[in-house]
């Protein structure tokens, strides 16, 4: 498909559904930054996205929390992802793509069909790591107007809903985002109930831990008692013994007196 080609799978008649295919240089539904460093910063930022989602989803699948949750974050995860990869590589499979021009003031489109390299009698991609566009192609003007004249800003200008062109790893995002909002009693109560549980188990722990160590103190005081009864007796036995024997002394001293 060219850029800007529509296509209508469900038919003419039913036009509020659209393949329309465009290139985004920007975030989800056409949203962008200026220029080559809003790309590059918009870039950097979704590596990070991705990097601490990616975390978090492993923090909540050990964890056990709510499956709804854990597909909610997948969601959003693989969304992120896919608009990465495609905003990191097309720009090296394509021949021709969106791309700024007149020192980065503005994107500018393009005509005829891009091609892949291999088909192409080009030998380089049209943009670097990170600086291709993502391919949006799901648009849904399911009605138009005009704003009233009295509407503030855009009053009489031309309107369409729903205007924003986006693929499937924006539908990813957007489910995601949406059903965490709309459950989000169910899924954190579930993380809240969990984390009681968890810290209930290490309460638990610690007062075993506790009652064990005193146990422990409990016998070893007892073995320094019995120890230390042991000691005393052997000490008393040994007086004893030497005052028989003192005894014993005095009497022989007194037989060879007499």
């Amino acid at each position: 498909m060219a850029l800007g080609e529509e296509i209508f799978p469900l038919g003419g008649d039913n036009d509020w559904f659209r393949i329309h295919f465009t290139e985004n240089p920007g975030m989800a539904f056409g949203l962008k930054l200026g220029g080559e460093t809003g790309k590059i910063i918009l870039s950097t930022f979704r590596i990070i996205a991705v990097s601490f989602m990616g975390y978090y989803l492993y923090y909540l699948i050990k964890k056990a929390a709510h499956i709804g949750l854990i597909v909610s974050i997948a969601f959003i995860l693989a969304g992120a992802l896919g608009n990465i990869l495609d905003s990191a590589f097309y720009g090296f499979l394509f021949d021709k793509g969106t791309t700024l021009a007149h020192g980065g003031e503005y994107w500018q489109g393009y005509y005829g069909v891009a091609q892949y390299l291999s088909e192409s009698d080009s030998t380089v991609g049209y943009a670097g790591f990170l600086k291709g566009c993502v391919v949006d192609m799901l648009y849904f003007p399911m009605f138009e107007g005009n704003y009233p004249e009295w509407f503030p800003f855009w009053g009489g200008e031309r309107f369409a809903f729903f205007r924003p062109v986006f693929n499937l790893a924006d539908s990813a995002i957007t489910l995601g985002v949406l059903l965490i909002i709309a459950f989000q009693g169910r899924f954190f109560e579930h993380e809240e109930r969990m984390k009681a549980e968890q810290e209930a188990e290490e309460q638990a722990k610690a007062a075993k831990e506790a009652a064990e160590q005193e146990a422990e103190e409990a016998v070893e005081n007892i073995e320094n008692e019995i120890v230390e009864e042991h000691e005393e007796a052997i000490e008393l036995e040994s007086e004893n013994v030497d005052e028989e024997n003192i005894e014993e002394t005095n009497d022989d001293e007194k037989e060879l007196d007499s």
